[in-house]
């Protein structure tokens, strides 16, 4: 009898691809969560809690180090999103700002054509 398996399986998988985003007061912050609401319910991701990472929550904090990849969806140049995750250790983010797609903070309408610009943009990262 051999003592060691012929196949090797893993029971590990790859970790999921993390959206998070700016909810900010503003329309470009409304933009941004919508899209990252969409980004999920297409499957192009799941949206987490960005609050969750401010308040350094242990089950999110593992899960987003566990995470294939990371999308910080900003709205303005303030980055909250980006900054928010690098405060709590997370380097290997993408990042995506409105404003340089040129949406305009206190300007911007959220609509489904609004809404489908910043997703589509959002897969490049996502894929």
């Amino acid at each position: 009898m051999n003592p060691l398996p012929t196949s090797c399986g893993c029971a590990c998988s790859a970790g999921p691809k993390l959206i998070f985003s700016c909810s900010g007061a503003a329309d470009v912050g409304e933009l941004a969560d919508q899209a990252a609401r969409k980004l999920t319910r297409d499957g192009k991701g799941k949206m987490f809690c960005l609050a969750g990472i401010g308040g350094r929550v242990s089950g999110i904090m593992k899960s987003t180090e566990a995470a294939a990849s990371i999308l910080a969806i900003d709205g303005c140049a303030l980055d909250c999103t980006k900054k928010s995750l690098e405060e709590a250790g997370f380097t290997r983010i993408n990042h995506l700002r409105l404003t340089d797609l040129g949406f305009e903070k206190g300007n911007t309408e959220v609509n489904s054509d609004s809404i489908g610009q910043v997703v589509d943009k959002a897969k490049i990262y996502l894929s």
